[in-house]
């Protein structure tokens, strides 16, 4: 399929690109008036699932912010609830789930089987999304990574520390991997899924991976989404993207977990990833969010200091390290969009 603009999917895949696209992770949310407009007339759950609100929501950073990538409004405990595990996203607190995981019968009674039509309106949103962008930019799916997708099973909502899961995974090894197995399962049918409704790249969030040692972070954490990767990209060519926040220790093993490109916090330098990596992935990232509250020559000279981390050559896409934060200033992620797309030029002459 041909694009308006694909310098997302040509860096994703190493190939050359006249400069270095740009998207920004939460980019489709609540930093934008126009996304607050909608909110006001409808919960969180609502605009997940329904997909005119979604595919709305999702173009808007497109129109308004002029990112080279859109990403599908959604939320990654879409796959929990599918599996029978409901939640509520209380405001100004996060979500929330009545039952959690606690033993093997809770793990037993977890349905993976009827995903695809329990996620329907996602796929409905993507649809709608790919129709309305009309080929103007990739448009990007994504999920939890199942270790990240797990603690809120376990916890029952966010932490500070992770002691229930921890626990779990130290005392009963043999019931986190049955749960892990069960996600995984569930996140591989959610994705192709995905893919065949039109998403043209898949990013897994896995946003509380950094919480592991490295020892545990590859048995419950990597193992699982390199099962993913490996299986979705089996019988589709999209590329698919990892973030695993915090991560700084085993780059080169999701490298060899069959990343096409590794996502990156803003506490990993771009230069020491890519010579880990040994130039194989494509890197994304990874301004500070915060940086986006400075004026706006600093922003400047943070991004210009990113692009030049990177270095001249292809497979660099420019974001931030985590999710830009709802209050931000829109006219500042603007500035920052502009600006790479001007000052990245001169990495690809």
């Amino acid at each position: 399929m041909k694009y308006d603009n694909d310098l997302f999917l040509r860096a994703c895949r190493k190939e050359k690109t006249e400069r270095t696209p740009i998207w920004i992770m939460r980019q489709a949310g609540r930093y934008l008036p126009e996304y607050r407009a909608i909110r006001e007339k409808s919960d969180f759950k609502t605009m997940v699932k329904t997909p005119e609100l979604a595919s709305e929501v999702t173009i808007q950073p497109v129109d308004i912010i002029g990112v080279d990538a859109a990403i599908i409004f959604s939320d990654i405990l879409v796959i929990p609830e599918a599996m029978g595990l409901d939640y509520q996203m209380v405001e100004s607190v996060g979500p929330r789930f009545d039952k959690v995981i606690k033993n093997h019968s809770d793990i037993v009674a977890l349905d993976v089987d009827h995903i695809e039509e329990k996620l329907q309106y996602v796929f409905d949103a993507v649809k709608l999304t790919k129709e309305k962008l009309n080929n103007r930019v990739p448009l990007i799916g994504f999920s939890g990574s199942p270790f990240t997708l797990m603690t809120y099973m376990i916890e029952g909502g966010g932490s500070k520390n992770f002691v229930k899961t921890k626990q779990f995974i130290l005392n009963y090894r043999d019931e986190a991997h049955l749960l892990l197995d069960k996600i995984t399962e569930a996140v591989i049918k959610y994705l192709s899924a995905k893919i065949e409704a039109g998403i043209d790249a898949f990013q897994i969030f896995d946003s509380w991976g950094g919480v592991l040692s490295k020892p545990h972070y590859l048995e419950f954490s990597l193992k699982y989404i390199e099962r993913i990767v490996k299986e979705v990209k089996r019988i589709n060519s999209e590329p698919g993207i990892v973030f695993s926040k915090g991560v700084h220790h085993s780059l080169k093993e999701i490298a060899d977990a069959g990343a096409d490109v590794i996502s990156l916090d803003w506490t990993t330098q771009l230069s020491c990833a890519k010579e880990t990596t040994g130039g194989r992935c494509a890197l994304q990232g990874n301004l500070d969010p915060v940086t986006l509250y400075a004026d706006d020559e600093v922003i400047k000279t943070e991004a210009k200091r990113i692009l030049e981390n990177f270095g001249k050559g292809n497979g660099h896409i420019f974001n931030l390290g985590h999710g830009i934060l709802p209050s931000v200033d829109p006219a500042k992620a603007k500035l920052l969009v502009d600006f790479v797309k001007e000052e990245s030029r001169k990495y690809h002459e």
